[in-house]
């Protein structure tokens, strides 16, 4: 059987990309249920699937990560990996279904929960926000802050793979955030979002993508409208709001984006193409510096030392 892709709330449980799409399991309510019971339910899982890639949000509950970890240390097992990537709910939710169609795949288990590392290098994640008075996922300046409390002001963040934030103005107008954390302001002619520019420039990625939105109490269609034409996406769809998202961006007032590589064929080649290692402590296959399944980190190099000889 492949390895198990597993999600903490039935919300990151996309619906499938393609037909090769495996379904996820859905380890809900983990910090409620009796400990005997999860433990049972996981027990489960690895007997039947061998290995489990677990992958969840920071903004996950604290009771939730430590019942997780708990879980994974009453049962020693290797065979568990937890994955919490530097994305957004509904990133994270997104990345969970590319591992998901890569479980589809001939790839060991050590490769597909590593290849969740890899592909967030391939996600853009934002969103459209009400407000970022209690935004701390990204650097706001005081500027944006106070921007907050006026009427019908919008901003539209970018949280990862770089940091970036456009302030929307009622009549059009845009200020500019980039990794700097200086506000450009309207009419700045360094800012590509001034008045009078079909949109204020968030930089996307720069190959072709999908792009999946999910709203929650904002009201609005610039994202469709205007930055999935900016980024040139292929594909847009719609999907529920994830319920950890109000906590992570700060507000309710939101539209959450991604873009994301949809092809498997695609992702299947990005994994194949990296160079395969075996974890010195587990001896399991692994890309990159890191098992994801027992943690251990790769060796440093041997040094070399070079014998003086006299001259």
């Amino acid at each position: 059987m492949p390895t198990a892709i597993a999600v903490t709330s039935a919300d990151l449980a996309l619906p499938p990309q393609d037909q090769r799409t495996l379904p996820a399991v859905v380890l809900s309510d983990l910090d409620r249920r009796p400990l005997e019971q999860v433990l049972a339910e996981v027990t489960g899982l690895l007997e039947t699937h061998g290995h489990l890639v677990v992958v969840y949000s920071a903004a996950v509950p604290a009771a939730v990560e430590r019942r997780l970890h708990t879980v994974r240390s009453l049962l020693e097992s290797d065979r568990i990996a937890l994955f919490k990537p530097e994305l957004p709910p509904l990133g994270v939710a997104v990345l969970a279904r590319q591992l998901r169609q890569l479980a589809s795949c001939d790839l060991s288990p050590g490769v597909l929960a590593s290849a969740g590392r890899l592909l967030t290098h391939y996600v853009h994640a934002g969103a459209l926000l009400g407000s970022v008075a209690r935004l701390d996922r990204v650097p706001v300046d005081l500027k944006a802050h106070a921007k907050s409390w006026l009427p019908g002001s919008q901003f539209a963040v970018v949280a990862h793979p770089q940091p970036q934030l456009v302030r929307l103005g009622g009549s059009g107008g845009a200020g500019r955030q980039g990794g700097s954390g200086n506000l450009r302001s309207p009419g700045d002619p360094r800012n590509p979002g001034s008045p009078g520019s079909p949109a204020p420039a968030l930089t996307g990625p720069e190959f072709a993508t999908w792009m999946l939105t999910a709203k929650g109490q904002l009201q609005s269609d610039w994202v469709t409208n205007t930055l999935g034409p900016a980024w040139k996406v292929q594909g847009l769809r719609e999907t529920a709001l994830p319920a950890e998202s109000a906590a992570w961006w700060g507000t309710g007032k939101l539209i959450e984006f991604c873009s994301y590589l949809p092809d498997l064929s695609v992702l299947y080649q990005l994994v194949g193409s990296v160079r395969q290692g075996v974890c010195h402590w587990c001896g399991i296959d692994v890309i990159g510096d890191r098992c994801v399944f027992c943690s251990a980190t790769a060796p440093p190099p041997p040094v070399q030392h070079h014998q003086l000889t006299a001259g």
